[in-house]
């Protein structure tokens, strides 16, 4: 009989990339629960080799949400039998699987996909922060084991708690990149994720009136979806500026090597956007596709080794004009990177992290 992991969440399931990977990658070897919650509008999720469960809640954000929802989870998780194993993803759901574990006495992991104090809605509201900090305090220094997205946050709970992270990357399978992939007539460039704060898409929509002969395209929706309508309204843009809304995955791995250009620009609002190192940024070397980043850390260690983007030193409509336009007028840096990009998309696959997590895994329940 296999072994059970159960893997918690916030977030609706259909559009989690990450966590369909990792929990497709478990599920060779054991059995899977990956739980989130439902919200208003969602869709059904699609069929994956693991289980997946959604919890309604009354509340849906706010410091009310998150109580009920590790209350709702809490509950859920004690019910369930035979399970061997509980990760929690980010500080969000923390609560609910370490007083679980507690209680059933089996090992529990953190899986801290954010440096979720730091994150934008939580940095700068004092008392907020403050609590997940003691959360995180208590929790994290008895887990037992833990991974995270890069060495840079990996370093921060060492220096912190002096408790080891291991590092699995957020990088996509490899994929072939179709033949004739551009759109005929067109220059794209695409923006993938959420429409929230700090992600420069505002700034984006204002260096689109200088850009000449490109579209931008905007995969996802999120807080600034109504507001950054109204102001492609306002500016007359809407030739220019096309909202794609929410894309599966497969539709999403589909329209990105169409793209000329990708984006994955952040305002540096705390430590969780500074040290960050997007699943975009892999999607987007992975289909071939030079890209814009911030010169932060973990973009400039990475482009020193597999020249792939064009990194910018502040989140400016300037900074990010000048990069628009010099990839798509400089042929030969644009091929240059386009061959940086072929390189690294053999090293930042996700059957090489796979392994990585499979042996961290293994050390806790073999």
């Amino acid at each position: 009989m296999k072994k059970k992991i159960i893997c918690t969440v916030t977030n609706d399931l259909t559009y989690d990339q990450r966590m369909i990977r990792i929990c497709t990658s478990l599920s060779k070897y054991y059995e899977v629960e990956l739980i989130g919650r439902i919200k208003k509008n969602t869709i059904p999720t699609s069929k994956q080799p693991f289980s997946q469960t959604r919890l309604k809640c009354f509340f849906n954000k706010g410091k009310l949400f998150y109580i009920e929802y590790n209350i709702r989870l809490l509950f859920y998780l004690l019910k369930i039998k035979n399970n061997n194993l509980i990760c929690s993803i980010d500080l969000d759901t923390i609560l609910a699987g370490y007083i679980a574990s507690k209680v059933k006495a089996i090992p529990f992991v953190y899986d801290a996909h954010e440096y979720f104090p730091q994150m934008p809605e939580v940095v700068n509201r004092t008392v907020v922060r403050k609590i997940w900090e003691t959360v995180e305090k208590w929790i994290v220094p008895k887990i037992s084991g833990g991974y995270t997205v890069n060495q840079s946050i990996a370093d921060i709970f060492y220096k912190k708690y002096k408790v080891n992270f291991d590092v699995v990357r957020n990088v996509p399978f490899k994929r072939d990149i179709p033949k004739n992939k551009f759109v005929a007539g067109k220059k794209i460039l695409l923006y993938q994720g959420a429409l929230n704060v700090g992600r420069g898409i505002e700034q984006l929509i204002d260096v689109m009136t200088n850009i000449k002969n490109a579209e931008l395209w905007l995969a996802g929706e999120g807080d600034l979806s109504q507001e950054l309508r109204l102001k492609v309204d306002r500016k007359n843009l809407q030739a220019k500026v096309k909202f794609l809304g929410y894309l599966n995955p497969e539709t999403l791995h589909d329209l990105t090597p169409k793209a000329t250009i990708g984006l994955n620009l952040l305002e540096n609002l705390g430590l969780n956007y500074y040290y960050s190192l997007a699943n975009k940024f892999f999607d987007y070397i992975q289909a071939g596709v030079p890209s814009i980043n911030m010169a932060f850390p973990e973009y400039q260690r990475i482009n020193e080794d597999y020249p792939v983007a064009v990194l910018i030193p502040e989140l400016s409509a300037e900074a990010i004009s000048n990069a628009i336009n010099l990839l798509l007028e400089d042929k030969d840096k644009y091929q240059s990177l386009v061959d940086g990009c072929l390189k690294a998309k053999e090293e930042f696959i996700w059957e090489k992290e796979e392994i990585r997590l499979l042996d961290f895994y293994k050390g806790l329940l073999d």
